[in-house]
């Protein structure tokens, strides 16, 4: 696999895929710009050596064509301050507009094309909008790990129009970073998985099950166990179909020797919503009309203790409903025990992508793990084994 600092992009046009698939509020301002932030050594390397680049990448889920809240001028104005420079715009990524303003591209100059999902296209790995694409550049760079998982048009397809196919910084920190706690682990080894559903965590639980030595389980999906065991859980959330499978779960890692953490305690609401009446109850004790939203005290003590003693931290996924400040503190003590691992401890910890990097990254705690992961899906697909369709591209 060719790497960013194994090529030279003196006079070459680089069409640069990249994951600025950012969150927007309501005024088009990003509230997390930790994926722009993560491309700018990949673009500024290209801009040294005297290329150009061209940038490309999808906004949010467009139904079937072009719509003004996923148009990507609105992030402009970031790339600006990342770059340092101003940006062009193509506003149609296979258009005139994006041709006339490649070809005359001059090194040192950034082009952005528009939101590549507004083509129905991209996302069905269309080998002829692939072939469009490609005309822009001399070389094609993936640095999107985030959408690695996808064979999409700009993710995968396109690299077979590319004599040159190379890997930029973000795509190889994340698999050297990926590799490193699949492969040369040291121990004791800690899985911390969180989130609503064991349905999207079950592959990655179970081939954690044969390398990690203690498995945390958080979040939602911690009542489908907990009512699998005979627990009440009131109105919380549940997978019932589920139940047999979390309890093969435990089965298995208790044949592994892997010891699992679940919560001892739940803070539980009346309703869903910050402002809810809340307490605190022993796990299997919740009420009838209340729910789980976060884990109690008493499961923070253990979890973090669990923590603080491990020398490989993977964490994915909230602990609890953590986008409301109330029920963030299960989220927010686990983070900072992971921090205090890394920091103290010498521990190497990697933060799996989607609401884990948002926890991380809105307490401020970013620069103070190992890596925080930008590719949520990407991450757990890798990590169970399968083949991403954009890295396999780069081979």
């Amino acid at each position: 696999m060719k790497t960013v600092d194994s090529y030279n992009f003196k006079g070459k046009k680089a069409l640069v895929r990249v994951d600025f698939n950012v969150p927007l509020d309501g005024q088009y301002t990003i509230t997390d710009d930790t994926r722009i932030r993560a491309t700018i050594p990949t673009v500024m390397k290209i801009l040294n050596d005297g290329g150009s680049v061209i940038l490309m990448s999808h906004l949010g889920r467009p139904k079937g064509g072009p719509e003004e809240k996923y148009s990507l001028k609105h992030i402009l104005p970031a790339l600006k301050e990342a770059f340092g420079r101003d940006v062009k715009f193509a506003d149609d990524a296979i258009g005139q507009s994006a041709i006339d303003q490649a070809a005359a591209l001059k090194p040192g100059e950034i082009l952005l094309l528009e939101n590549l999902r507004f083509y129905k296209e991209e996302e069905k790995g269309d080998k002829n909008f692939a072939e469009k694409l490609s005309k822009l550049g001399d070389v094609w760079v993936n640095d999107a790990f985030g959408t690695a998982h996808r064979a999409h048009a700009s993710t995968a397809v396109i690299g077979q129009f590319f004599a040159d196919r190379v890997a930029g910084y973000v795509m190889q920190a994340e698999l050297d970073n990926a590799k490193k706690v699949l492969e040369h682990a040291e121990r004791p080894f800690t899985a911390i998985m969180g989130g609503a559903k064991i349905s999207d965590k079950i592959l990655i639980i179970e081939k954690l099950l044969d390398t990690v030595d203690n498995l945390i389980i958080g979040g939602g999906m911690t009542y489908t166990f907990t009512k699998a065991q005979g627990g009440h859980i009131g109105k919380s959330l549940l997978e019932a179909d589920k139940q047999d499978l979390a309890l093969e779960i435990l089965q298995k890692a208790k044949e592994k020797g892997v010891n699992i953490y679940m919560p001892v305690d739940n803070v539980c609401a009346d309703n869903f919503s910050n402002d809810a009446n809340r307490q605190t109850v022993a796990t299997g004790q919740i009420p009838d009309g209340w729910q789980g939203l976060d884990i109690g005290p008493d499961t923070i003590k253990q979890f973090t203790d669990v923590v603080l003693n491990s020398k490989t931290i993977l964490w994915n996924g909230p602990m609890g409903v953590f986008e409301f400040p109330n029920f963030a503190h299960g989220t927010d003590a686990i983070a900072k025990a992971v921090v205090k691992a890394t920091e103290e401890n010498g521990a190497f910890s990697l933060i799996g992508g989607g609401d884990s990097a948002s926890a991380v990254n809105q307490a401020g705690y970013g620069d103070r793990v190992s890596y925080v992961s930008t590719g949520g899906g990407a991450l757990l697909e890798y990590m169970e084994g399968k083949v991403l369709p954009g890295v396999a591209a780069l081979d």
